[in-house]
């Protein structure tokens, strides 16, 4: 069975860092892109920052740029959301998603989903 658990997610001031963390089970992460998304209230889920299978990340949203950085680590069967600089509108439930190679900004063509972690920023 494949599930994904996020984790890292809490309440942080505005300006400071979290590192979210994405852990996968039931298949091996190589050969497949890691895209992270987030849904604040009454708004759409959001793409966020995708890494390819190959390494190489994509920005969905300009407001991160700069400020977020995705990695993975194969070893660890896990991908990671640096977020950097956070600001109140970063509030959000994070969720990781994954899809065979590619990155895609469709939320729609991922195949498994995690339960999402809670980030609030707030003084």
């Amino acid at each position: 069975q494949v599930q994904l658990v996020e984790s890292g997610g809490g309440l942080v001031q505005p300006g400071g860092s979290l590192r979210l963390s994405c852990a996968a089970s039931g298949l091996t992460l190589d050969g497949y892109a890691i895209g992270w998304f987030r849904q604040a209230p009454g708004k759409e889920r959001e793409g966020v920052k995708c890494i390819r299978s190959f390494g190489s990340s994509t920005d969905y949203t300009d407001s991160v740029k700069g400020r977020f950085t995705i990695s993975r680590d194969n070893d660890k069967n896990t991908v990671y959301l640096q977020m950097n600089n956070l600001k109140p509108e970063d509030t959000a439930v994070y969720y990781c998603a994954i899809r065979r190679e590619f990155c895609s900004d469709n939320y729609g063509q991922y195949l498994y989903w995690g339960q999402g972690t809670q980030v609030t920023v707030a003084s």
